[in-house]
């Protein structure tokens, strides 16, 4: 006797398979389950002018990266005559524009699009331990006042900002009084951040609302956590803690978000849109944004794209043949002959595909009833029907194009030596068995090809088949469990049903 345990460990290792990388496609690159959800993409517009003083002139403005709930899919600049480059430094990149000669009013355009994801990837850099910064004696005093006091109420750095930015922010503290008087709050709450050993910076953040113009950059007050190993985010007026998911951070130092060199009366100011985009462009985006190889099928060009969209689907019709097949035990002409008929009439649609399959099979089955007579060999017999296929189709072709049936055109798309074979085996056997079983066959292969034509046309499997790869192991799975059933179908349960009465 066979031992199947290891045939069935092979299935289970395909179903683990395909469903860890249906999951990895979901959670890392944000695929949804379901067709029809919506991904929000964000395009922000950085304008820049200043009045040059005709010498060479060169500008450089702190860009943003990917970052918690942003993925940077895209960015490009405008800027007439001047050349452009973009520069990394360490956490801060930017993008700096040259000329040799500007004088007047100068614009500089620079586009950037983010996609919004809450699985975005981006890299946390611990900070080194910050220089202390002290201040005048009066000043000294008051700030080492409100650490001291602040130190009693916290546990940790971010329990420490948040009772320095409470009485930052209380009008009766003289001592905070003090400190504003000669700088923001921003600044003092990282000064006396610093007098503690606390990493802490002002960082230019953008809060996205659709439709925004002219809109600048707001200074928040990041703070290293050590415990959790990451940055927490401040509002230094508000007191508000962490990042709202519509906040973008454009740059990691406040003060050097925009440098001019050559020019005067400098500023930047900012515009945003929101846009709701497909999960495939969604998708193809962030594939296009990551800079690992990838071996998507969105890495591949749109055009191979959409030839995959198709082929992916040919698994599900073969997963309903074999079910039909051998649990139903549904009679069809060949094997596979109806998926590759469903697969052709989702390019002809339903009824004209039909109609087309039954006056193409119907009138090749006369044609081969002649040469049935003319007792020919199997290889010249079958190339004549192939010709014969051909000239119906044509013939069908220009008549529907005729009469204005436009979608006759569709018929072309019929794979013509599957349908000459077709016609050959339901030649051979009319002759053997009777037109009864022609029909019975022809009928279940039809029927078949219309249950796949449903499955491939439903947008809940197109979506599924091409987004997650990993359902293929899935369905080969499940057409390796049904390939061992040998029970009674549900066809031959007709036969004893007398049985079941007694």
């Amino acid at each position: 006797m066979i031992n199947r345990l290891p045939f069935y460990l092979f299935v289970a290792a395909l179903v683990l398979v395909g469903v860890a990388l249906s999951l990895y496609r979901h959670s890392v690159y944000g695929v949804p389950w379901f067709p029809g959800e919506q991904r929000e993409q964000w395009e922000i517009e950085a304008r820049i002018e200043f009045t040059a003083n005709g010498d060479p002139a060169k500008v450089a403005m702190a860009i943003p990266n990917d970052q918690q709930n942003f993925i940077l899919t895209d960015e490009s600049s405008s800027s007439q005559g001047y050349g452009v480059a973009i520069l990394e430094q360490k956490e801060q990149r930017k993008a700096e524009w040259s000329i040799r000669s500007a004088e007047g009013q100068q614009l500089i355009y620079y586009k950037a699009r983010f996609l919004a994801d809450a699985d975005a990837q981006y890299q946390i850099r611990p900070p080194s331990k910050p220089r202390p910064q002290y201040l005048e004696d009066v000043r000294q005093t008051a700030a080492l006042s409100m650490l001291q006091d602040a130190m009693k109420r916290s546990a940790d750095n971010p329990t420490l900002a948040r009772e320095l930015i409470r009485q930052l922010n209380d009008v009766q503290n003289q001592n905070a009084a003090l400190l504003l008087n000669s700088m923001n709050r921003e600044d003092a709450l990282v000064s006396l951040l610093s007098m503690e050993a606390v990493p802490a910076r002002t960082v230019a953040t953008l809060m996205l609302e659709d439709g925004r113009r002219r809109q600048s950059v707001q200074p928040w007050v990041q703070v290293w956590d050590e415990q959790k190993e990451q940055w927490q985010l401040f509002n230094p007026r508000t007191g508000a803690e962490g990042k709202p998911d519509n906040l973008l951070i454009w740059s990691l130092d406040y003060q050097s978000l925009l440098d001019v060199i050559g020019g005067r009366q400098s500023d930047v100011s900012f515009s945003m849109i929101a846009q709701d985009i497909s999960p495939e462009t969604a998708t193809r985006e962030k594939i296009e944004a990551n800079d690992l190889l990838n071996f998507s099928i969105h890495s591949l060009p749109v055009e191979e794209q959409a030839m995959f969209k198709t082929i992916m689907l040919i698994p599900v019709g073969a997963l309903l043949v074999v079910f039909l097949r051998i649990i139903v035990g549904l009679k069809t002409s060949g094997t596979f002959m109806p998926v590759l008929i469903a697969v052709a009439f989702v390019q002809t649609e339903l009824v004209p595909g039909i109609i087309g399959f039954l006056l193409i099979v119907g009138t090749g089955l006369m044609i081969r009833s002649y040469l049935s007579r003319l007792n020919l060999l199997l290889v010249a017999r079958i190339s004549a029907v192939i010709i014969a296929v051909i000239m119906i189709i044509s013939v069908f072709t220009v008549v529907a194009y005729r009469v204005g049936l436009l979608e006759g055109l569709s018929i072309t798309f019929f794979p013509m030596i599957i349908l000459s074979w077709t016609i050959e085996r339901m030649s051979i056997l009319w002759e053997e068995e009777g037109a009864k079983e022609v029909f019975v066959q022809g009928g279940g292969s039809l029927l078949t090809a219309v249950l796949v034509y449903l499955a491939m046309t439903s947008e809940l499997v197109r979506h599924l088949t091409f987004n997650f790869v990993g359902l293929q192991l899935i369905i080969l799975a499940l057409i390796l469990l049904l390939g061992n059933y040998t029970g009674y179908r549900l066809s031959e349960l007709r036969r004893f049903r007398h049985l079941a009465q007694d």
